[in-house]
């Protein structure tokens, strides 16, 4: 019955005129489905739009989430190097005072073969890393941390183990040279130069070269007995002070000597004055510790 001709009848106001229109039944039927199915992709695409609105709203969370997360994981690499840095700082000092007191170095020898590469440095820069560099990243956290822990154990045996000989050695460590002997400037460092006398020549230098005004005070780095205090020739004014255990210090070019020979000297007591005396290119203390009567490199013996 749906499928019949219908006839709509359309009168114009004030009009004694008619329109006539013949229509088909499926010509409603048509646009019945037209208008469901336009209805129903419009209620599909709504639900689409809503649904990928939500998504790209999670997505970017998660991006976010991500992002802050690198942030923290390099932010915690760039500490744990600073936190490796400042354990390497201790074991060096660990191991400069095993010098000086002359300790055995089997534990410095287990620090040395525990000591491995973490695979690289960690990044310094903050900025968000790729998915696949995250893991990377935090596989070389875990590895450092774990090297870190190790290392820590043994730096606390080294620390025992130089603990109980200091308690045994307390003579020995008062008359061990350990800090600067004067303030001032280091010009020249232990070993070959440039001979500062312009002769263009090689020489070795036996000390340490520390300017500063003449008349600055210089003092004993250690317990000791005065063995030398006068002049000495290219030296000047000279002072050797005998630590015992075969050290011995030197300070030449002095202005002023202020002890004198057999005198007992303790750690920070002023044994003279910054000159210029000897032969010299200007006002500066010229240092050297010796070991058996042959010089080494004082930077070994200066904690401070």
């Amino acid at each position: 019955m749906i499928f019949r001709k219908y006839h709509i009848v359309i009168f114009r106001d004030n009009e004694c005129a008619s329109s006539q229109v013949k229509l088909r039944g499926w010509i409603f039927v048509f646009l019945f489905l037209l208008l469901a199915g336009l209805a129903t992709s419009t209620v599909y695409l709504w639900g689409y739009q809503y649904k990928t609105t939500y998504l790209n709203s999670k997505l970017d969370e998660a991006t976010k989430t991500i992002q802050d997360q690198n942030i923290q994981i390099a932010s915690m690499g760039g500490k744990l190097m600073m936190l490796q840095g400042d354990l390497e700082r201790v074991q060096q000092f660990d191991s400069k005072l095993r010098v000086m007191m002359n300790l055995d170095k089997e534990l410095a020898d287990i620090s040395s073969s525990t000591s491995s590469n973490t695979g690289g440095p960690m990044p310094s820069s903050l900025q968000p890393l790729p998915l696949y560099r995250q893991e990377l990243l935090a596989r070389r956290v875990h590895s450092l941390l774990d090297q870190m822990s190790t290392d820590t154990r043994v730096e606390e045996l080294r620390q025992q183990d130089l603990l109980h000989a200091m308690r045994e050695n307390r003579e020995l460590l008062a008359s061990t040279p350990s800090i600067w002997p004067v303030e001032g400037y280091l010009t020249s460092t232990f070993g070959q130069r440039v001979s500062p006398f312009g002769t263009g020549t090689s020489d070795f230098h036996k000390g340490l070269d520390i300017a500063n005004r003449v008349g600055t005070p210089i003092r004993s780095p250690a317990k000791g007995v005065v063995t030398f205090a006068g002049w000495d020739g290219g030296y000047g004014n000279c002072v050797v002070i005998n630590h015992g255990n075969n050290i011995s210090t030197r300070y030449a070019h002095m202005s002023a000597i202020d002890v004198k020979l057999g005198q007992t000297v303790v750690r920070g007591d002023k044994v003279g004055a910054v000159g210029n005396t000897g032969r010299s290119t200007g006002p500066h203390l010229h240092y050297e510790v010796r070991i058996g009567g042959v010089c080494v490199n004082p930077l070994r013996y200066i904690l401070n």
